[in-house]
């Protein structure tokens, strides 16, 4: 099969590799009919996760045709149309029964990180049972694509996190597409204001258009100062942070309202300085974590129902032939305005 092979940071190939075989009984190997690039691998690529080693299949998410299945699977067969999940979860351990499959004791980010992932035409998902999810009829794929991880992410590790209420203020640093998947969901909670910050005028536009009360440009260092007369001087309740850079997780500190969150979602591959001689009186909560993908079946529900509809943080459309024309769209993404790529396989 071919597929997006990491070399090593900076190196990355599209080859041809074995297809991958049931190992477990509880594994499925899936068909991929779509998948997309997330802003995880352009972090594997730069070296920011060693944990990732040279020769590992990229890709955490997709969707696909169930092609076989091991002896313990019980709730798919062949020929199943299927959501793959970013994390896998064996549902039993501690951690899964604590609701934290992300840190599944055989499982969790796995896909594209410990194993081979979704950037290819068929991959094996382990746990498939609790890893899974049937497809509804007559839901635009490329949509659900946006389900294996950005939108819960934004959801689960932005908007439940950051404990958005009605009425609250929220503010999300980082414009891309998982600030954007905060943003359409944190509209669920009816807060008074959702203000977007970024350096790229073309995707605060788009913040604008998906709902943001209001957006501002951080490139000129006054990003403070107009959050601040925007809230009447008191930051905001909530503060999602969406890049995954010491200087925007800071910027997050100086934003936070007293007694507010601060929403940590961003992959951090060097120190940030917590200001402790500033926020120690703040009564201030910072969260960090990565996806459990709790809130997946959820947000299908919601999906279906049209009561969110993610496609439009699709820009472009690439074949499996072209993933690595691909990768450099999404990689510049400042200039060719990309925001989720969808791979069709």
């Amino acid at each position: 099969m071919k597929a997006l092979v990491y070399r090593g940071p900076g190196s990355k190939a599209l080859e041809k590799c074995p297809d991958p075989a049931l190992q477990d009984p509880g594994d499925a190997i899936v068909r991929v009919t779509r998948t997309t690039i997330c802003g995880t691998d352009l972090h594997i690529l730069k070296g920011d996760v060693p944990s990732c080693e040279p020769g590992r299949i990229l890709g955490h998410e997709g969707v696909g045709i169930v092609e076989s299945v091991g002896t313990a699977v019980t709730g798919f067969v062949p020929g199943d149309h299927v959501l793959i999940s970013c994390i896998t979860s064996c549902g039993h351990c501690d951690s899964c029964r604590r609701g934290m499959p992300s840190h599944c004791a055989t499982g969790g980010w796995i896909l594209g990180h410990l194993i081979d992932g979704t950037q290819a035409e068929y991959v094996r998902i382990p746990h498939a049972d609790t890893s899974l999810y049937h497809i509804p009829d007559r839901v635009d794929e490329d949509a659900l694509v946006m389900l294996s991880d950005i939108l819960p992410t934004g959801f689960e590790c932005g908007v439940l996190n950051g404990k958005v209420v009605p009425g609250a203020s929220v503010a999300i640093v980082g414009a891309g597409p998982i600030g954007l998947a905060a943003l359409l969901t944190a509209r669920l909670y009816s807060p008074a204001a959702i203000i977007m910050i970024d350096i790229d005028e073309e995707r605060l536009a788009m913040a604008r258009r998906f709902g943001a009360t209001a957006t501002i440009n951080s490139q000129g260092g006054t990003a403070v100062e107009q959050l601040m007369a925007l809230t009447g001087g008191r930051g905001a309740d909530t503060v999602i942070e969406a890049v995954g850079i010491a200087a925007t997780f800071e910027l997050c500190e100086e934003l936070v309202a007293a007694g507010g969150t601060i929403a940590n979602i961003g992959v951090h591959g060097t120190k940030a300085d917590l200001h402790l001689e500033r926020l120690w009186d703040h009564n201030i909560a910072i969260t960090t974590g990565l996806v459990d993908t709790v809130s997946t079946p959820q947000l299908l529900k919601m999906v279906e129902a049209k009561q969110i509809d993610p496609t439009p943080l699709i820009t472009h459309h690439f074949a499996m032939a072209d993933i690595l024309a691909a990768y450099d769209v999404f990689g510049r993404a400042a200039d060719t305005k990309a925001l989720k790529v969808i791979i069709g396989i």
